[in-house]
């Protein structure tokens, strides 16, 4: 059995951007219980995560975008003590509360110490249980609930503090990783491969992307076995010649045929063969290393029948 890592924080539970938004903490305890319930729990290095530094925050992200966000939070915190607002707006649908700092720095840190505990051999593989999500968060600009990319602060990361060489990143969430394309295009040690539904938010990604930027957009309703048929055909030529050392992967699963946030037709299974195929590629290549990170799922229960499908191929279970 190989050894795969959780991580996770407490501080991750206080973000939340008002009631009724679909990213919200209960993701978390939806997650938690299922690897409870169903004994996964019992087969995973649990860690807690620690806060990502600004230096390295700064492997993906502007130091500008890392000062307004501080600001802003700053700023919300001092006009709560005087009984202010609870929550302070970024966009249409993304907002920050007193806890959303620490947070971002935790899901942050969680990639990171992950990154670590696998290049060390401590776990073969880790899974981050971690919001806010990442991978819309672009170099200079948060949006669509994310603040810092974790899964490209990470990649950034294992490049330069292990001087590896090549890193990819499969993306599977609903949505267009626009943040990690931002941060990553054109980069010639990194390969990210994605599958997302279009046309839909962030209406992005179907248009000359960097030669090492797989992006497949699909339309909505589109199968499970149609999108394995896909990564079969497009994902895994690009994957195999790149031979990456190792693979991070931005684990959205909105794309579950019972989640209302967007319209494809993904089950457990289908997530598990996905997990497998990944797998696949980082034995061969990687020494087994990967390291993955929660982007979307919204509803609670296929979100939590997903992870758990997804990290029993992570673990061999």
């Amino acid at each position: 059995m190989s050894k795969t890592g959780y991580f996770t924080h407490r501080d991750c539970w206080k973000h939340e951007m008002g009631p009724g938004h679909p990213e919200c903490p209960e993701r978390l305890d939806a997650i938690e219980d299922r690897l409870l319930i169903t004994g996964v729990a019992d087969a995973l290095e649990r860690y807690d995560a620690p806060e990502a530094s600004l230096a390295d925050i700064e492997l993906a992200h502007g130091r500008m975008h890392i000062a307004a966000l501080r600001g802003l939070s700053d700023r919300l915190n001092e006009e709560l003590m005087a009984g202010g607002p609870n929550y302070a707006q970024i966009d249409t649908d993304t907002s920050i509360n007193a806890h959303t700092w620490k947070a971002s720095l935790r899901a942050a840190g969680a990639a990171l110490a992950a990154t670590d505990a696998v290049m060390a051999g401590e776990v073969e593989n880790a899974f981050c249980s971690v919001r806010p999500p990442g991978h819309h968060a672009c170099r200079d600009k948060a949006m669509g609930f994310c603040f810092f990319n974790n899964v490209a602060v990470a990649a950034k990361y294992a490049l330069q503090r292990y001087n590896l060489q090549r890193v990819a990143v499969v993306d599977f969430d609903v949505h267009h990783g626009n943040g990690t394309e931002d941060i990553l295009a054109n980069d010639p040690r990194a390969l990210m491969v994605s599958i997302f539904q279009h046309p839909f938010y962030p209406y992005s990604g179907d248009h000359d992307p960097a030669p090492n930027m797989v992006n497949v957009p699909v339309p909505a309703y589109t199968r499970g076995m149609d999108i394995r048929e896909i990564i079969e055909m497009m994902w895994m030529p690009r994957l195999e010649a790149f031979k990456p050392e190792m693979i991070f992967v931005s684990a959205g699963f909105d794309g579950h045929r019972e989640d209302d946030m967007g319209q494809l037709g993904l089950t457990e299974q289908d997530y598990a063969w996905i997990t497998q195929r990944v797998k696949d590629v980082a034995r061969r290549y990687a020494k087994g290393r990967i390291v993955s990170c929660l982007e979307g799922g919204y509803v609670m229960g296929p979100l939590a029948r997903s992870v758990e499908a997804h990290l029993r191929a992570l673990a061999d279970l």
